[in-house]
């Protein structure tokens, strides 16, 4: 299938995917921590082995170890139990393709060879939009990081948030997105991301709440 948006370099995507059938991609907490660890290891030029990948007995290893360069900068990211979203720069030509074909491809042999599946995992091809305008910049932004909110809300990419307190609460407990680096808590998985191409009035959950609710009205 031909891909309607054409990635260009020195721009911003929104990239996401799912389960084939809608299916759960990530069925335990180690799952999830893989994957984070291979939007590390995957984003870089250099081949990396996914034998070496599966060695690691610790996943914290995986951050350790050093990459040269990077083929996209990833602002933020969000995993649920059935899909994923990323908010990416395309630093190097191509590079947004060869970066998304490495992270499904080793989370795949890694979920198959766990479960002891075959086939695809996700829906093909992954889908993406191109972010061209402030306005879209800032709802996806929030967007990606209120995501989870839909776990205790279900209905608030409709209606909004309707509990700010509540919402914070749940987000500080919900450990496999970037929500936690955009407050200042530094962690292992911290190395995933460049937050400095995020501008500093996005930093306030307060303003990512507005942000979104004021796109709905609009």
């Amino acid at each position: 299938m031909e891909r309607k948006v054409k990635f260009s370099t020195n721009e911003y995507y929104h990239l996401y995917s799912r389960g084939v059938d809608r299916r759960k991609i990530f069925l335990d907490k180690n799952d999830y921590d893989r994957f984070m660890s291979i939007l590390y290891i995957m984003n870089q030029p250099d081949p990396y082995h996914f034998t070496n990948f599966l060695k690691a007995h610790k996943i914290y290893e995986i951050y350790q170890e050093e990459r040269k360069s990077s083929l996209v900068d990833i602002l933020a990211y969000t995993l649920m139990s059935n899909h994923f979203h990323i908010l990416a720069y395309e630093k190097k030509e191509n590079g947004i393709s060869k970066f998304m074909m490495r992270l499904l491809t080793a989370y795949s042999m890694y979920f198959n060879k766990k479960y002891e599946r075959s086939g695809p995992l996700f829906m093909h091809p992954f889908r993406s939009q191109h972010i061209s305008k402030e306005s879209q910049y800032l709802w996806i932004f929030s967007y990606i990081h209120l995501n989870p909110v839909k776990i205790i809300q279900p209905d608030f990419k409709e209606k909004g948030i309707k509990n700010i307190k509540n919402c914070e609460k749940f987000l500080l407990s919900y450990k496999y997105s970037s929500y936690h680096e955009y407050l200042g808590h530094r962690r292992p998985e911290s190395i995933i991301i460049n937050t400095s191409l995020i501008p500093d009035y996005l930093l306030d959950f307060k303003s990512n709440i507005n942000s979104y609710n004021k796109y709905l009205i609009n």
